[in-house]
């Protein structure tokens, strides 16, 4: 019985240590290659903010327009120009030539993005599930995955949520995002959700927490940390969604704070692509290191 239970054990640690953070931080530390040093928080964006915004725009656009029928309640809210944007003659031409393409983000990410990711088992020996390029190629610089979850800051707390959870994701300013899908974490995180939808408008994404997204990107949780044997090919970047994010956008945003009243922008992290990534790659991330 010993022999079982120090297997069953050691498989779960397995499992878990690719990230759990203190571990993942003393092994990475045996290949420094794997690590950026950054001075400070503005020091670790890989790409532009603008750049991040304009991917996420676009993404999220083509996925709100090729699912336009869908949306008419908030479509009658939304002011003429923005109507005309998403039910242009392109877009209906396109969904009567290929009227199940609604049901497959990951075709719209295709489509739009060049790229469409997935999750499957992980090439590393016990490390559980990963994410995969499905299909195209990740070019260098690319937003390749969000860190989807429910925001904490600093003061706020995350103590039974934390426990047993090997999602929970540091910001370097100390503000942490859970991104686990089950138990009292996914339960907080919908009902934050709910809190804060306006009416028709959903201003965050829920479905991240099933097998079927309709954010592609929202599986970033799944990215393991890159080994000696596996080179980090994509890195965290902290993003800040601006206020003039559209509205009718934010149903995509895989995010949500844990206090109504923050009065700080909603954060985002996202994974941004170190290298040209090509289909059938494993994502494997990179942590940064603060210099003093």
């Amino acid at each position: 019985m010993t022999k079982n239970l120090l297997k069953i054990l050691n498989d779960k640690w397995s499992s878990y240590k690719y990230r759990f953070v203190p571990w993942v931080a003393l092994n990475l530390r045996k290949n420094e290659r794997t690590l950026r040093q950054v001075k400070e928080r503005s020091q670790d964006k890989l790409i532009l903010d603008e750049e991040v915004h304009a991917s996420l725009l676009h993404l999220f656009r083509q996925l709100f327009k090729s699912d336009v029928r869908r949306h008419g309640e908030v479509m009658s809210l939304l002011p003429l120009s923005s109507r005309n944007v998403y039910q242009s003659p392109q877009s209906h031409t396109e969904t009567l030539r290929r009227p199940d393409r609604r049901h497959d983000p990951c075709e719209v990410m295709l489509d739009s993005m060049g790229f469409s990711i997935e999750r499957r088992p992980s090439s590393l020996e016990a490390a559980g599930t990963g994410v995969f390029v499905a299909k195209g190629m990740v070019p260098k610089g690319a937003t390749v995955a969000m860190y989807p979850g429910t925001v904490y800051q600093t003061h706020e707390p995350i103590f039974f949520q934390s426990l047993r959870n090997p999602f929970v994701f540091r910001c370097i300013d100390g503000v942490l995002i859970d991104g686990n899908d089950r138990g009292i974490s996914k339960i907080v995180y919908r009902s934050c959700s709910g809190r804060d939808r306006l009416g028709p408008f959903r201003l965050s994404d829920i479905t991240w927490l099933t097998a079927n997204p309709e954010n592609p990107l929202a599986v970033g949780q799944y990215v393991n940390s890159c080994s000696n044997e596996k080179p980090a090919n994509v890195c965290y970047q902290e993003f800040d969604v601006p206020v003039e994010f559209p509205l009718e956008l934010r149903r995509y945003l895989p995010n949500v704070n844990y206090r109504h009243d923050t009065q700080m922008p909603l954060r985002c992290v996202v994974l941004v692509a170190l290298k040209n990534i090509h289909s059938g790659e494993e994502l494997f991330s990179n942590y940064y290191t603060i210099v003093h």
